[in-house]
């Protein structure tokens, strides 16, 4: 007892690696540090609850206990423990060990689109290059001599695994930025931190733990990762640290050795969790705006044009009102562009309008997607948004009952919405096209007898305009109010 009072007023001693700060740790009580214990999730408290009830250490950690600070409802949770992978998956009834990189846990909760999965990592022992196994290069090393490495780190300090557990200094260490390393015990409401992480979000910083130069070697992904924080946090004012955000665009490099599946899903992250926008701003006032990854240069350049800024708006808008969205539908609002100009160049041609486009679909993944065309439903998905476009100007006989019913009617519908707001279509097509997926069949019917009133097929003129709209009646199994989804209440 007499022991632990001291380490909370002097902070406990630092592991025992020289010539590295393990910081000290501080625990900080509710009285000072203010958290709401009524944000935490009640599935992160019961994971919590349930480690500690099984005789381990278990925190709320990370980017939770950032947005509690602030006084924010965080959208994910994760724990810390000190528990192994296989003891915490021993405690719960759904949980599932995952990575080989790095091993962590999830527990599920709930079913179907509505579950929820609590990440669970094991606290990481300090990685010292020097006792760490060295691979020269991965042409040199296999997948099964590397399987059995736990920690293993490339000749320029990025790591390649990384599964060896430690104690909590040294796991604190181990992460990225000081507002990141903080562990908060939602049962006692201490607040645990090593590295001044609660005086760096009282004032607002954003600073790398340890020297930024190395950090960004031994993990080039947390190069990304400093630009998503910063937009996400600037809003609330937070600035990265100048020695942080220095060495950013001269180490951009190193992400040419990162495998090019994990620089799909970190570019998502920056433009799908709701601040795509300042991501854009932050990567172009870094000096990063060419070089990460070929999609993303690509977003970046096209970023202020219209129908671009207005997909990326939208999906801002949907991530902050908790709606999902999907790759598919940005990425082929980012591609259009080309599609289109290989299309309208085919028809100039006097190539008929499906074979034209289906040719420049082709050009295109060839050209600037290839490296993601093997994520087969992406891809699907995109072709399809592309491929339904000029059978929205075909409004009689059989083909816009047929629409309706497709799988990613609404997607494509949403784009066709996002060319009218940038005057690509006419509105009163995009109008139609909501009127009919709302209508009973009936009432779809008269809106086709509309169409075929007017002189000029294929779109809707001063008469349609003078006419009394159809009554709506029961609506379809399609609801315009799901904006941007491939489904009701779904997705892009």
């Amino acid at each position: 007892m007499i022991k632990k009072f001291i380490q909370k007023i002097l902070g406990k001693p630092s592991s025992s690696h020289a010539g590295t700060d393990f910081g000290k740790r501080v625990e900080i009580p509710a009285s000072v540090h203010g958290i709401d214990p009524s944000l935490v999730d009640e599935r992160a408290l019961n994971v919590v609850r349930t480690l500690q009830d099984g005789g381990y250490e278990a925190y709320v950690v990370g980017g939770a206990v950032r947005d509690l600070l602030l006084g924010l409802r965080p959208k994910d949770f994760d724990v810390a423990t000190d528990a192994t992978p296989e003891e915490v998956k021993a405690l719960f009834r759904r949980a599932f060990i995952i990575g080989r990189r790095f091993r962590i846990v999830h527990v599920v909760y709930g079913r179907g689109r509505e579950h929820e999965v609590i990440e669970v990592s094991t606290f990481r022992a300090h990685l010292d290059n020097r006792a760490a196994e060295q691979v020269k290069g991965n042409e040199r090393t296999s997948k099964s001599e590397l399987a059995g490495m736990k920690h293993a780190v490339d000749s320029s300090g990025r790591v390649l695994r990384d599964n060896v557990w430690g104690p909590q200094d040294e796991d604190a260490t181990r992460r990225d930025f000081t507002v990141n390393a903080m562990y908060y015990d939602p049962e006692s409401q201490y607040l645990v931190d090593y590295h001044g992480g609660m005086k760096d979000s009282n004032q607002k910083i954003l600073r790398m733990i340890g020297d930024p130069v190395a950090r960004y070697r031994e993990d080039p992904v947390r190069i990304i990762r400093a630009v998503r924080f910063a937009a996400k946090l600037s809003p609330l004012g937070f600035k990265l640290e100048s020695k942080t955000a220095k060495p950013l665009a001269t180490m951009l490099g190193l992400l040419a050795d990162v495998p090019q599946s994990r620089l799909f899903d970190e570019m998502l992250k920056l433009l799908q969790t709701g601040h795509a926008l300042a991501s854009i701003e932050q990567l172009q006032k870094l000096g990063l705006q060419k070089g990460i990854y070929p999609l993303l240069d690509v977003v970046v350049e096209r970023a202020d044009t219209p129908f671009v800024k207005a997909a990326l708006l939208d999906t801002d808008r949907r991530v902050g009102e908790s709606k999902p969205v999907a790759p598919s539908f940005l990425l082929a609002c980012v591609l259009w562009a080309d599609v289109k100009l290989g299309w309208d160049q085919r028809l100039a041609n006097r190539t008929p309008p499906f074979p034209a486009l289906q040719e420049s679909i082709d050009e295109v993944f060839d050209a600037r997607i290839g490296d993601v065309s093997g994520r087969g439903k992406l891809a699907a998905d995109m072709r399809e948004i592309w491929m339904m476009q000029p059978r929205f100007d075909k409004r009689i006989g059989s083909t816009p009952f047929s629409l309706v019913e497709q799988a990613r009617f609404r997607a494509g519908f949403d784009f066709l919405r996002l060319r009218a707001e940038v005057s690509e279509v006419e509105v009163t097509l995009a109008d139609w096209w909501q009127e009919f997926s709302m209508a009973d069949d009936a009432a779809r019917e008269d809106l086709i007898q509309l169409v075929k009133s007017e002189k000029t097929p294929g779109s809707l003129g001063g008469a349609a305009k003078s006419r009394r709209a159809p009554r709506r009646r029961k609506p379809a199994s399609h609801s315009a109010g799901a904006s941007n989804s491939g489904e009701p209440s779904s997705d892009h």
